[in-house]
């Protein structure tokens, strides 16, 4: 699972950055372009947190499967009378 929040984040990191860079080009202050430069700039905030979001939450769950994994390895270990 933490392999899919990894992808979520550098997707979400990817737009940021498009949305960011569409911030600082002529595109945003064209007539009839899509919003305004805020409106970019803030896109791009909200989509870097939430990247960042998604990059904590991969690594804490990675972390929780690891302990878990090592925890059943230990428990299956006693049982069969192995140190």
């Amino acid at each position: 699972m933490s392999r899919n929040l990894y992808i979520l984040g550098a997707t979400l990191l990817l737009l940021s950055l498009v949305s960011c860079g569409l911030a600082w080009t002529r595109v945003a202050h064209a007539p009839g372009s899509p919003g305004d430069v805020s409106l970019w700039r803030t896109i791009a905030s909200v989509l870097m947190l939430f990247a960042l979001v998604a990059g904590v939450v991969g690594t804490l769950t990675s972390l929780f499967e690891q302990s878990s994994r090592r925890n059943a390895e230990r428990s299956s270990r006693r049982r069969r009378g192995e140190q």
